[in-house]
This record gives C-alpha cells, sequence and structure tokens, in this order.
C-alpha cells in the first residue's frame, strides 16, 4: 500500500505563511513528480505547484508564483510547500499528489492525499 499524508493546513491571516508538508510512504521504488493542487468551494481542483525528482524542475500556477515555494527533501520522500504572502482567494483544500511506481511493477500511478484546509482571513 501507498500512503501520502499532508500536514500543516489551517488559519491564517491576510499576509501571513503557512508551510505544508506531505510524506509518502508505503511500497514505494520510485517516485517521479510531486505536486500540490487545491479546491476551493464551488470551483474545480487545480494545480499549484510541482516539482519533478529528476533535476528538481519546478512549475507554479500563475496566481501563486512569486509566494509558494514547492520543495522535495533529500530522500524524495516528502514534497513542501512554502506559502508565503497569503491572501483570501488561497482558501482552500490542499491535496498532494504523487507519481509513484511501486515495487514489482512497471507502471507509475498518481497517489492523492485526503487533503488539508487551508484558511485565509482576518
Amino acid at each position: 500500500q501507498v500512503q501520502l499524508v499532508e500536514s500543516g493546513g489551517g488559519l491564517v491571516q491576510p499576509g501571513g505563511s503557512l508551510r505544508l508538508s506531505c510524506a509518502a510512504s508505503g511500497s514505494i521504488f520510485s517516485i517521479n513528480a510531486m505536486g500540490w493542487y487545491r479546491q476551493a468551494p464551488g470551483k474545480e481542483r487545480e494545480l499549484v505547484a510541482v516539482i519533478i525528482s529528476s533535476g528538481g524542475v519546478t512549475n507554479y500556477a500563475d496566481s501563486v508564483k512569486g509566494r509558494f515555494t514547492i520543495s522535495r527533501d533529500n530522500a524524495g520522500n516528502t514534497v513542501n510547500l512554502q506559502m508565503n504572502s497569503l491572501k483570501p482567494e488561497d482558501t482552500a483544500v490542499y491535496y498532494c499528489e504523487a507519481d509513484i511506481r511501486r515495487y514489482y511493477s512497471d507502471v507509475v500511478l498518481p497517489y492523492w492525499g485526503k487533503g488539508t484546509q487551508v484558511t485565509v482571513s482576518s
């Protein structure tokens, strides 16, 4: 089995910061990309940021560029999202996603965490 567990969400005032973390565990042979998505009430889930294992290439949604930073730990199984200068429109449930190849498998599949709530409000 594979598990992705997010942590670090909460309530923060506009202009504040939060750091989200996501740890992948289980029968993992390799992880290609890891990323963060978010879904606000009444809206579709959208990509926030992604980091590719090879070379650490990153990609961000235009709405968070310059404010959010995605990173992975040296072991590669944890992904973090540093969120600065938060705005009310950043309020959403944030989901971690990882493209994982399990042991004894040639297939890379997406796995999702259960999500963590981020609320930006005064």
